[in-house]
């Protein structure tokens, strides 16, 4: 069967839809009205009628076309219910058109790919299944997480679903490490409430014993898995361990159900050092680049 590119118009939401739905390997960051929210005017590739498909997510940089990672979608790729080995995604791969000069996307952690015509380099992310009870998952914290829950408490932090969406967003504005944008936020205020109207998104807050919120965070699940997406926390809650609370109630009112909690995570040793306090272990997954300019314009990307 033919890879077909497909500009944006030419994509069938619903057969697309449909083939995200099934996919084995199916993940939220994949359906339409998410990728329409991150990647206005995506493109793809489509197997045969829709038996297997990738998103193309790309931008216009300094007159030429660039596949970029959007903004939160840590991952995309192949996407299919049929057979996917390594084959099928290095097949998607060359598929690419060559008006993509530059090419800098992460697949997800079931592509596997041995296209050495791209660079390849590994990320991670963490994963927790939560189908055992919680008193079976809290024996896999480690100590430094245990204490930090016994500080919590101490500290008399509360958790509370459903957090103010403008609280939130300040909150994160406010707190965040690196700079959030108004185009950041501009994603946030559609993804956050759009799936929290069709029951697969959460948010929780914790907060003081003066009832200020000092930490947030967002939860977004698709396909058994949920997935810590956004995260804040002021100084006070640091101090508090505010986070560690939003993480232990989460657990613990998600144990013994066919989840697995995806905390997202990077290269970033204190994002990996939290996600394995509560017992997550490392998943890979592949950031794949590759770029066509011409030596002199190479530095401009």
């Amino acid at each position: 069967m033919e890879i077909k590119y497909l500009q944006h118009n030419e994509i069938s939401k619903m057969k697309w839809d449909k083939c995200i739905n099934r996919s084995f390997n199916g993940i939220v960051y994949a359906y339409s009205w998410y990728l329409d929210i991150v990647a206005y005017q995506w493109d793809a590739l489509v197997l045969g009628d829709y038996k297997a498909v990738m998103p193309l997510t790309g931008m216009k940089k300094y007159g030429f076309l660039k596949l970029v990672q959007p903004n939160y979608a840590k991952q995309l790729g192949v996407f299919t219910s049929e057979r996917l080995d390594h084959e099928l995604v290095n097949s998607f791969m060359e598929a690419i058109p060559d008006k993509f000069k530059v090419i800098s996307i992460q697949l997800n952690t079931i592509n596997k790919i041995t296209n050495y015509k791209f660079n390849l380099q590994q990320e991670v992310t963490h994963e927790l299944d939560l189908i055992s009870p919680y008193k079976l998952l809290y024996l896999k914290f480690d100590i430094a997480t245990k204490d930090a829950i016994k500080d919590s408490i101490v500290n008399k932090i509360h958790v509370m679903k459903h957090v103010n969406l403008k609280d939130f967003l300040l909150l994160k504005k406010n707190t965040s490490e690196v700079p959030v944008t108004f185009e950041h936020l501009n994603v946030l205020r559609r993804i956050i409430p759009f799936t929290m109207n069709h029951n697969i998104g959460e948010t929780f807050g914790a907060y003081n014993d003066k009832n200020e919120l000092i930490a947030a965070a967002f939860f977004v699940k698709s396909h058994n898995k949920v997935i810590y997406l956004l995260a804040a926390s002021s100084e006070i809650g640091k101090e508090l361990k505010a986070s560690y609370a939003i993480i232990n109630h989460y657990i613990k009112e998600n144990a013994e159900k066919n989840l697995t909690l995806d905390f997202e995570g990077s290269t970033v040793l204190k994002r990996d050092g939290f996600a394995k306090g509560f017992g997550a272990i490392p998943i890979n997954y592949y950031h794949v680049k590759r770029n066509r300019l011409p030596f002199f314009l190479k530095f401009l990307n």
